[in-house]
């Protein structure tokens, strides 16, 4: 009986063509508005995590309890050698060095003096090191307006609304005012090479993209840095492994430097451990779980009324069926089939057309940042789908279900056929 429904599905297009490419597009649909909405959560949260927080992040017990004030006199003294020790823990984390800094920049004119000062929010990273991926993580050539990018040392960027108040172009210089790791007044020196655009407007209105070694000796922190973050091979944050890492690294114990107090010791906290992260984490999760959701439920409701429908323009079908002395339960059965057979069709060709969509997005994203010049917080200016083993089967759900489901009540009405009226019924 199967192979005798697959023919006719095939061979009876007028019959099988249209619901066909209704749960196609239903299947494709969901397919994409699911990787799509998990790319562009797992984007917002990448972004957090290249800018503040890391998917790992390592400081001292002190600078941890402060962190939101980048109390650099609370640093980690011998950064270079606790990479060494992370490397050798976790060699497939990207450990990278941070300093986070708030200053005061003092832009001159052409005499020399103050043309106006303005208080800025500074990330120094490693610009220039060999291998680093800390400009890309920063967006920063994209994001470029005006300039270039750092080339030597002493060449910062800084936010192209910043430069604009103060009237200043690539090529000019500024200082910068700070305090040092020791607490004292520091002041440095520095030329502007370019200007960015972050696309949020607090961090836009005042900030400083310099290379760590500069920021060393602008606030006498050789060897020193603020934090040190980690990123794991994982495109999208990848919770369960953060925190075994975590566990793991805080389970040594590792003990501050020779004549430092314990407050000095280094200690690991996850993405989700840090300050608003893990309500953000929730709140994206419960979002896109909802949207996902209704979606599916609209396309199942969809596909739902098209078996429905189908199942009931045959009513005269299986009313000369039960003439000719077709049992009720066979008639039911073979709808049923038949649904599932349409069902799992359409969802193939949906989901076949779907998957190079998708990859084709995760590799190449699509450019959205025209429409987010006015963002009022961080967004990820290139959004791709995300794909995951759910990606795979998600479009099967409504495609299979609904279409089994529409059907299945469609057919009730065969059992409520009276055999006695079919006659008159097909007279007519």
């Amino acid at each position: 009986m199967k192979k005798f429904l697959l023919k006719g599905i095939i061979k009876d297009r007028g019959r099988s063509l249209l619901p066909v490419i209704v749960v196609a597009t239903g299947s494709l649909l969901t397919v994409f508005l699911y990787s799509w909405l998990t790319g562009v959560m797992g984007e917002s949260i990448e972004l957090s995590a290249n800018f503040n927080t890391g998917e790992v992040k390592v400081m001292t017990k002190a600078y941890a309890l402060e962190a939101e004030q980048f109390p650099n006199d609370l640093a980690i003294l011998d950064a270079d050698a606790l990479i060494g020790q992370l490397k050798e823990f976790e060699p497939e984390v990207d450990w990278v060095k941070r300093i986070r800094f708030g200053a005061l920049a003092d832009f001159p004119d052409s005499l020399g003096e103050t043309r106006g000062q303005s208080p800025v929010v500074g990330w120094a990273v490693d610009l220039f090191g060999e291998g680093s991926k800390e400009a890309k993580r920063f967006n920063l050539e994209s994001s470029l307006i005006r300039g270039y990018m750092p080339e030597t040392e002493g060449e910062v960027l800084i936010t192209e609304e910043l430069a604009k108040r103060f009237e200043v172009n690539p090529g000019e210089s500024f200082t910068l005012f700070g305090t040092t790791m020791e607490g004292g007044f520091a002041f440095y020196n520095l030329t502007v090479s370019g200007t960015i655009v972050f696309g949020a407007t607090g961090i836009d209105k005042g900030a400083v993209i310099m290379d760590i070694n500069d920021a060393q000796r602008a606030f006498a922190m050789e060897g020193a840095a603020g934090e040190i973050l980690g990123f794991l091979p994982d495109k999208y944050f990848n919770i369960d492994g953060a925190e075994d890492i975590k566990s793991r690294f805080n389970a040594l114990g590792i003990k501050a430097a020779e004549g430092e107090s314990d407050d000095f010791a280094p200690v690991m906290i996850t993405l989700r451990d840090q300050s608003g992260m893990a309500e953000m984490l929730d709140y994206t999760g419960a979002v896109s779980g909802l949207m996902i959701f209704i979606f599916v439920t609209a396309m199942a409701i969809v596909l739902w009324n098209g078996g429905l429908l189908g199942g009931l323009r045959r009513y005269a079908e299986f009313g000369v069926r039960l003439a000719m002395g077709e049992d009720k339960g066979h008639i039911y059965r073979s709808l049923l089939y038949e649904a599932l057979m349409i069902g799992t069709i359409g969802s193939l060709i949906g989901v076949a057309v779907a998957l190079p969509i998708v990859f084709y997005i995760n590799v190449h994203g699509i450019d959205l940042g025209g429409m987010m010049q006015n963002a009022t917080m961080m967004m990820p200016t290139v959004v791709r789908t995300h794909i995951t083993p759910t990606t795979y089967y998600i479009g099967f759900i409504p495609g299979i279900f609904s279409m089994v489901l529409g059907n299945a009540l469609a057919g009730i009405g065969i059992y409520k056929r009276q055999t006695s009226r079919l006659f008159n019924e097909l007279e007519v």
